[in-house]
């Protein structure tokens, strides 16, 4: 496999009053260019630790992590993060929100013309040109989503990290940025890790998902190869025997092997 992030012997404690607390220990993991890798597990699995340390936001009590073959030091433009919060300003409209990112990324060595296109070429990929200059307080939380989603984009990233992004969403709603996430991922094919607690999303999206045991001290409990053909429906999918017994291979590990026994 051509490891294109690669995460070695990482372990990552925190300091707490009442001792060291140990999120993490012996995360070894590679992944692919253009793979989508979902992270799921209980709550306190240290998943959007994980995702953190791919992103750089923070740095390992022990071990390494690479990005094309570089260190992961700190936050690149190389590493997109969306998280489960939108995290728009709302003082800024949709369209303001996007060319702020792609004047950070690009601003020295291109002119405002050429940042316009990148930002309306981001909202064009997402279905909000109609909303670009609506301001976040005027739009739908799923549309919020998607101008976050389309501000990682026009960075251009290497690695788009997903942290729940649908997660406050309802049902339809999620459902359908679920279909268009797998359009833009085949459109820019682009390497994806993405934290979520839905196994069908997880089943649906990825290309391999990484079990996460229980907290404290979590590491990778099993890993799943999901080989389903591409591009996926949906529809299509609901009545396919093999999508159904991948679901319930997710579903045994996070219920029934790795629960915590009753007190």
């Amino acid at each position: 496999m051509n490891k294109y992030v690669s995460v070695e012997n990482v372990a990552m404690r925190f300091p707490t009053k009442n001792g060291v607390f140990e999120a993490l220990r012996e995360i070894n993991l590679d992944i692919a260019e253009g793979e989508f890798v979902s992270l799921i597990g209980h709550s306190g699995c240290g998943k959007s630790t994980l995702l953190n340390l791919i992103a750089g936001l923070t740095l390992p009590s022990q071990g390494y992590l690479f990005c094309n073959g570089r260190e992961i030091s700190g936050p690149g433009p190389e590493r997109g993060v969306v998280f489960q919060n939108h995290s728009l300003l709302p003082w800024l409209t949709c369209f303001d929100n996007v060319y702020l990112a792609v004047e950070r990324v690009f601003g020295d060595n291109e002119k405002k013309p050429q940042l316009k296109e990148r930002t309306n070429a981001a909202l064009k990929m997402v279905g909000l040109t109609h909303a670009a200059h609506k301001y976040p307080k005027e739009i739908s939380g799923g549309m919020k989503q998607r101008v976050g989603i389309a501000r990682a984009l026009a960075m251009q990233p290497q690695v788009l990290l997903l942290d729940e992004p649908f997660g406050a969403l309802d049902a339809l709603t999620r459902a359908h940025l679920q279909d268009e996430l797998l359009k833009i991922v085949a459109e820019t094919k682009a390497t994806v890790v993405m934290v979520t607690h839905d196994v069908d999303e997880a089943v649906l999206l990825s290309d391999r998902i990484v079990m996460m045991t229980n907290g404290p001290s979590a590491t990778i409990g099993e890993i799943l190869n999901v080989d389903l053909p591409k591009p996926r429906s949906r529809m299509q999918l609901a009545n396919d025997a093999h999508y159904h017994q991948l679901r319930s291979v997710v579903l045994e590990f996070l219920y029934r092997k790795h629960l915590r026994p009753a007190a």
